[in-house]
């Protein structure tokens, strides 16, 4: 059975420089601290951490949502990608980001929530603090 779950924070920015930070191979490894490739378009493929993570952009709706598919060399030999929904809102702070990410390999989800906390949002809280 697939696992899923939500995680929300804050940024101090607004949505446009997350969404455009995210879709940019550049901006993404910077924002993370490490290697990525991403493109605006959809059926773009992207890539982290040196090709960790894999997919593809599957809906884009400019500076709110991101629906990608999203597959780690961890996923179990032949199984499907995950999904990944990034939601973008406008909040008093900056933007609020919520993942949603599901249909994760059973047994897996609780390493990648404790990974998109360590490896996302630490890395973007201290890069979007700087602009």
């Amino acid at each position: 059975m697939a696992e899923s779950f939500k995680l929300s924070t804050v940024f101090p920015i607004k949505p446009k420089a997350i969404y455009d930070a995210w879709l940019d191979g550049k901006k993404h490894g910077e924002m993370i601290g490490g290697t990525a490739k991403a493109s605006p378009e959809v059926g773009a493929k992207h890539s982290a951490w040196g090709n960790y993570i894999k997919g593809v952009n599957l809906d884009l709706i400019k500076n709110k949502r991101i629906l990608q598919t999203w597959k780690s060399t961890d996923f179990p030999k032949g199984s499907d990608p995950s999904l990944l929904l990034v939601k973008l809102e406008p909040v008093e702070k900056g933007t609020k980001v919520t993942l949603h990410h599901f249909e994760i390999p059973d047994g897996q989800g609780d390493n990648y929530k404790k990974g998109w906390h360590e490896h996302y949002f630490t890395p973007m809280k201290k890069y979007f603090s700087s602009k």
